[in-house]
């Protein structure tokens, strides 16, 4: 057999990670469905400035409840081993992805508590989950089977703990308390869940537009509204602005359910709120990280 040929496409994009690496910059690699399983991208945000920044690692692996390729994210504090590092799974928000799952500056407040020793070390773990709100919407698609059974083995296979938490902004805050009611199901009920600006609407004619559920029927079978017990002893806590357009639902959640945290603070569905609650998702996740070690 001759030597190997690469193609102009394949070699400049070995040079771009190598660059990349080189220069800390973060750099995304794009994946066909013939890609090796792991095509790492990393970088140290906090390069030449002396406030902490979190290290931010993707990579590429193919999902089988999935069927496609999918990004992973792992956003950790810089300078902290992998090694049995508790992780919290970071659910995304609808049009959303791995890449952009870190609200506000999630990423930034865990690295900077970390680093001043005020919270024990953890980091998060985000996936490309698409649009269907965590389920099985679409068949041969269930991103849910994907977080119960082939997160837990992604990371065990790089050196990371268990999932201890969940942690989801918007249609990610509804997938998190999903992800809690289906652990709690299965007996193996996550420490804590964090639903920040939760989806969590009132009427179907509202959630139909999102095109995430074939019917009302489904819809109301997975509702976090409609199942308000469901998360068994998993600590929750919830935060959303009173100008969210989920806020009628959120609100009616934190009033039933009574979770552990429950605030509800001025603010919209965006970015700015997140910043403003960020520090206290972080140490209400701490908690669970600590007895998680």
């Amino acid at each position: 057999m001759g030597e190997p040929r690469y193609s102009r496409r394949t070699l400049l994009a070995a040079i771009g990670v190598v660059i990349a690496t080189a220069t800390g910059v973060a750099t995304y690699v794009a994946s066909s469905s013939s890609a090796p399983e792991r095509q790492i991208a990393t970088t140290d945000r906090g390069q030449g400035t002396s406030t902490a920044k979190p290290t931010v690692n993707f990579e590429r692996v193919y999902s089988n409840a999935r069927h496609r390729w999918v990004t992973l994210a792992f956003y950790l504090p810089s300078g902290t081993p992998p090694r049995g590092l508790p992780m919290s799974i970071l659910l995304h928000g609808l049009h959303g992805d791995a890449r952009h799952a870190a609200v506000g500056d999630l990423a930034d407040v865990l690295a900077s508590a970390v680093a001043k020793g005020s919270v024990p070390a953890f980091g998060f773990v985000a996936v490309d989950g698409g649009d269907n709100y965590w389920h099985e919407n679409v068949p041969g698609d269930d991103p849910m089977a994907m977080l119960l059974d082939e997160v837990p083995r992604w990371l065990h296979d790089r050196g990371y703990g268990e999932p201890f938490a969940i942690t989801g902004a918007s249609m990610g805050g509804f997938g998190a308390l999903l992800y809690a009611r289906r652990r709690a199901e299965r007996g193996d009920p996550i420490a804590a869940t964090a639903a920040i600006s939760p989806g969590l609407l009132t009427t179907w004619q509202e959630m139909a537009k999102r095109r995430a559920f074939k019917d009302e029927g489904e819809w109301a079978s997975l509702d976090p509204l409609r199942h308000l017990k469901s998360t068994g002893p998993t600590a929750l806590g919830v935060w959303i602005g009173d100008r969210d357009r989920f806020i009628e639902g959120t609100r009616r959640f934190i009033r039933d359910v009574k979770p552990e945290v429950g605030v509800v603070k001025p603010g919209g569905h965006d970015d700015g709120f997140y910043r403003k609650v960020t520090p206290d998702v972080v140490r209400f996740l701490a908690k669970y990280a600590k007895r998680a070690v």
